[in-house]
């Protein structure tokens, strides 16, 4: 952690500001040499240098057949075997679950999208809660549920968390992601309107770090944990069945990604120089057709503890987003990259129906539309509005 009025000095930024960013594990070096990377390109290549700094290089191909395992459906004997070993490793305390609840908490009108309402009364996170601590009394065992919020939303989610109620079944934590701030496209801090610099979360690519910071990761390895299984939290048919746990461990990768048949914005998989990895359509050169996979990524994903222990080189994008009115960069890393290092299975799984796993809703009225289908798949697993 660095010292808030070191960091207060150092970029002339307000008291309260310096407090977050020392709070949440602002790097100044490794900003300071994101920003001169920044402004030394634009000097030399102009504005377009922040599309080609983002570029995935090398020979870039769609996937094979044989590079998509699919799950097999409900009822078959082999979806049965892979749900037995699932519920094997649950029950035997090997299995964790990081729902990705941080961001900048503006789409649902300023507030926590994790506590938007799904159906009924139930929100994303109460959702996520009802799910696991359906499985955990089923299976008579605990199954930790770690929650990654933002500066944006973690006084929030602490709130949730302690009116959730204490459950032994699932003892919930939070990790904290990190925080940075905008860039003008000049290469200077970002200022609003009143003068305040811009802050932004760097992506669920810190997940890797804040688990690791948090001390999350480590408490999860002493309790026995081997695999957590990650889920956006606005993604709520992405429960944690045992099926996808079993397909995980049947496959003897490190890493397993859902991808569902069909588009979507967001990353696909790819095969680049050869290698089967998650890229997103952003990092795709001109010549390649981001639609030539025929899937898409659900960011949803179950990771091996050896994965999360080790600090991969998630690249840092330069990103182009609005603020207070004005084009603005920041810098972020993706959780998906991780396939770039790691040995990665691809398992296709259903979008919609009562096996769908992929209902993401990123505003209110994406939810609105999505939760008719979004309720029959939850009841369909037990999770419905009590009285």
């Amino acid at each position: 952690m660095h010292d808030a009025e070191a960091l207060q000095e150092r970029y002339g930024v307000d008291a309260r500001t310096a407090r977050l960013l020392s709070a949440f594990g602002f790097d100044p070096d490794l900003f300071d040499r994101l920003r001169a990377e920044f402004i030394d390109r634009s000097a030399r290549d102009g504005s377009p240098a922040v599309a080609a700094a983002n570029r995935v290089r090398g020979d870039i191909e769609p996937p094979r057949d044989s590079d998509l395992v699919r799950l097999p459906p409900i009822g078959s004997a082999e979806r049965s075997r892979l749900d037995r070993a699932g519920r094997e490793a649950i029950a035997a305390g090997y299995v964790g679950v990081l729902v990705l609840a941080g961001g900048m908490a503006t789409r649902f009108g300023g507030g926590v999208k994790a506590l938007a309402e799904v159906i009924g009364s139930l929100s994303f996170a109460d959702v996520k809660i009802a799910d696991l601590r359906r499985l955990a009394s089923e299976l008579d065992c605990a199954i930790p549920l770690v929650l990654m919020s933002s500066f944006q939303t973690d006084s929030a989610l602490r709130g949730w968390a302690a009116s959730a109620g204490a459950d032994a079944r699932v003892p919930v934590t939070l990790a904290q992601q990190g925080i940075s701030m905008r860039l003008g496209t000049d290469g200077e801090l970002f200022r609003d309107r009143h003068g305040v610099v811009s802050l932004h979360a760097p992506g669920h690519g810190d997940a890797p770090w804040a688990l690791r910071r948090s001390g999350a990761l480590a408490q999860f390895a002493r309790g026995g944990g081997r695999h957590l299984f990650v889920t956006n939290v606005d993604n709520a048919a992405a429960t944690l069945d045992p099926a996808i746990i079993g397909a995980h461990l049947d496959s003897r990768r490190p890493l397993t990604c859902e991808v569902v048949p069909g588009h979507a914005v967001g990353g696909a998989p790819w095969r680049v120089d050869g290698r089967l990895q998650i890229v997103e359509a952003f990092r795709l050169p001109p010549t390649v057709d981001p639609l030539a996979t025929g899937v898409t990524n659900t960011n949803s994903l179950v990771a091996d503890l050896q994965v999360w222990e080790a600090d991969w080189p998630l690249t840092w994008f330069e990103v182009r987003k609005v603020a207070d009115g004005a084009e603005v960069v920041q810098f972020e890393r993706l959780i998906g990259e991780l396939s770039a290092s790691v040995d990665t299975t691809m398992l296709l799984v259903d979008r919609d129906g009562t096996d769908g796993r992929f209902q993401p809703a990123k505003d209110p009225d994406e939810l609105a539309a999505r939760r008719p289908e979004i309720a029959r798949i939850l009841a369909s697993r037990g999770i419905t509005v009590s009285g």
